[in-house]
Parts: C-alpha cells; structure tokens; sequence
C-alpha cells in the first residue's frame, strides 16, 4: 500500500487539478485528472475502483469506489467537476489551496471537491475489516450542467444502498427537500417589413405579448393549485429572465426571443411542468401555426423530497445534531434516490461560498466533517 496523503495534501493535489464543467465546449474540461486521484487514494484503502464513461459529455467519467459486496450499506456521493471561475475577481490562483483566516480557499474546497478527501480522512480512522455492509463512493461528472453523470449512474442501478449521503455544502445541516429547476426559451418568428403598412408583416413582439398573458395565467395556476408549505416561498415560481425582439423603431419586428426559469416543487416533474407550458400556449400556437417554438435552454433538475421522519432522516439529525430542513437549490438527490435509498444532502461549507470568487472551507469543518462520516460509515456499514 502506497502511503496515503495528509488532508491537507489531499485537498492541495484535487484542487490542483482543472475541473470546470461549462455547456460551451471552450470552457468545459475533462474531470479525468480528479478521477485519477481518486482511483489511488481509494484502490491504496482496499477498495474495488472503477471509471465509468458518461454518455453525452466531452471524455467524463463517473467513478465509483466500493468496499464489501450485495445489496444495503452506504453510498457517500459528490461531484467532480466546479463551476467556471471569475477571471480577475480571485484574490489568489483559484487552483492553488491558499491558508488563511483559518480557512483553506481554492475552487471546488466548499463545492465540492473537498468532500472526497473528507471521506478519505474518515475511512483512515474506521476498522474496514470489521464492515458488515457494503461502502460506496460515487464521484460523478457534470453535475454544475446537465446532471448526467447522475442520471446515467441512477439508470445503470448497479448498486442498491440503503442510505446515501450526498455532501454538497450545507453546513452539516441534513437537507431532506429542494425544488427542481427548469428553464425554456421561446421563440416566436413573424414576418419583418414597413412599419408604414403593419398588415404586410407579422409583429413577433404582438405575438409575444399574447404568449407572455398564457405565461402569466399559468403561473397563477402554478400558484394556486400546487404547494409545499416547508419552503420559504411554498409554491413553484416562474421567472421572466430575458426578452428580445427586434432591432429598429420602423420595422416590423420579425423576431422575439423569451427565456423563462421555473422552480417546480417536488410532485411536479418536469415531464408535467414542459406539457403545462405546451398547453397553456396552444391557443397562441393554432391562432399563429408555425410561428411558436418552445425548447429548454438547457437539462433540467427534477425536484427532490425524502421523508424527514424515515430512520435515517432521524439517525442523521441525531449525529449531526441538526434538524432536517429544505433547500431553494437543486442537487443530485433526486436521481440518487432512484437506487431506492433514503437520501439527504449533507456535507461542509456554506452554501453562501459556492460558485463565489475566493471560495473557501472553514477549518472548523475538518474535525466535524471527518467524526460525523466516521459515525454515519459506524451505523450504516458496521453496526
């Protein structure tokens, strides 16, 4: 067995390592860099390793550790890859861990490449000769994009944990619900000419303004018909994000673009939610054939709800000592409860550093995060 690194050497070698995940092919990297690490740490503890292609992305993998064999045990999930950085807005090299003020900054420390050297620190520390459970890792890819190292890795259903833990930032604070996220872009296309002679054009900003009332009536219906009261504002939302159309004071304008961002709470897919759109705009449609298209801007997140009284819920907040709560941002829970566990998002850092210039972790988290695992590892895979 190779000697492993120290934590601090653990998080200095991920960070290190590029990992942007972006849906414009100039910014977006292979995470393989990540994955090798991982691969070592894990194979060098005795774990059974592997790299699993993800379809529909540029060369990313998924990598899955696992110790013990069957079904049941514990799945610790997270993501490889980290948002793209803010040129000139970092105090330091976002790719080299930096200590000071008792925090450790660099991209991906809080979101969230961190939390694999945490997980690492803590197995160092268990009897894994004494698991009577299975233990997995699951490092996924694309999670800040399309989400599909996730879904691919729920519909492959090569492992069934009883529980999952997934270690975005939420302050050691169990996350038991979020909402789901979607967006589409609708386009309409009319016919450009004169303003001096409206009726040998087609106005696409008339168009959008009869679009735009469909919206609203559906976001009243959204409102008035669907609602989780644990959130802080309990119903799903839709926003207006960006309009445009046309370029010129005295021309028809031939062309109207809308992006719309939607908030679905859980038990309303995104299935639903894209039919309720395609629905409410069909009026418009069949009095303009041909001249509305509706299409995401980009993958959606599906919204998540776990019980917060399930066994685990309440094993989690006892060791955490934190209540169970609800969150307005989207993870990859949904698609890891589909293994059928029971799921929370749990891990270190705040929520508030994610996708920030000079991310950091606290160093406070350290010692919590690592004795935290060591006793959810002890519950689900030893005891």
């Amino acid at each position: 067995m190779n000697k492993l690194p120290d934590i601090k050497s653990s998080f200095t070698q991920l960070i290190a390592a590029p990992s942007i995940s972006a849906l414009e092919a100039q910014h977006d990297m292979s995470n393989k860099a990540v994955i090798a690490l991982l691969h070592s740490w894990f194979t060098d503890l005795g774990m059974n390793c592997q790299a699993q292609p993800v379809p529909d992305t540029r060369n990313k993998h998924n990598f899955v550790a696992s110790f013990g064999c069957g079904k049941g045990g514990l799945l610790l999930a997270g993501h490889t890859d980290t948002v793209p950085f803010d040129e000139g807005r970092w105090s330091q090299d976002p790719f080299q861990l930096v200590e000071k003020n008792d925090r450790w900054y660099g991209l991906g420390t809080c979101d969230m490449k961190g939390f694999f050297a945490l997980v690492l620190e803590a197995l160092k520390e268990l009897p894994m000769d004494q698991f009577k459970r299975p233990l997995h890792i699951l490092a996924s890819a694309d999670e800040e994009t399309t989400m599909n190292g996730a879904k691919a890795f729920a519909a492959a259903k090569s492992i069934s944990p009883d529980y999952a833990i997934i270690g975005e930032p939420t302050s050691l604070k169990p996350v038991y619900m979020h909402k789901g996220h979607f967006t589409q872009g609708i386009k309409v296309t009319g016919r450009s000419g004169h303003s001096s002679d409206p009726a040998k054009g087609l106005n696409a900003i008339e168009i959008m303004h009869l679009v735009t009332g469909q919206l609203l009536k559906l976001k009243q219906h959204l409102a008035d018909n669907y609602r989780e009261n644990a959130f802080s504002v309990p119903y799903p939302t839709m926003n207006f994000g960006h309009i445009h159309g046309g370029d010129a004071a005295n021309r028809i304008c031939g062309c109207c673009d809308l992006h719309i961002d939607l908030r679905p709470i859980p038990g309303l897919a995104l299935e639903d939610l894209e039919l309720m759109v395609t629905n409410y705009l069909e009026p418009v449609a069949s009095q303009y054939p041909g001249c509305i298209s509706v299409a995401p801007l980009y993958p959606g997140s599906e919204p998540f709800a776990e019980n917060k009284d399930s066994s685990w819920s309440k094993l989690v907040a006892q060791v955490s000592k934190n209540e169970p709560e609800v969150v307005n941002y989207a993870t990859e829970a949904p698609y890891i409860r589909q293994l059928g566990c029971q799921t929370l998002v749990l891990g270190p850092g705040s929520i508030e550093q994610a996708h920030q210039p000079d991310e950091y972790l606290d160093l406070h988290y350290i010692n919590r995060t690592k004795q935290l695992l060591k006793e959810l590892i002890y519950h689900a895979c030893i005891k």
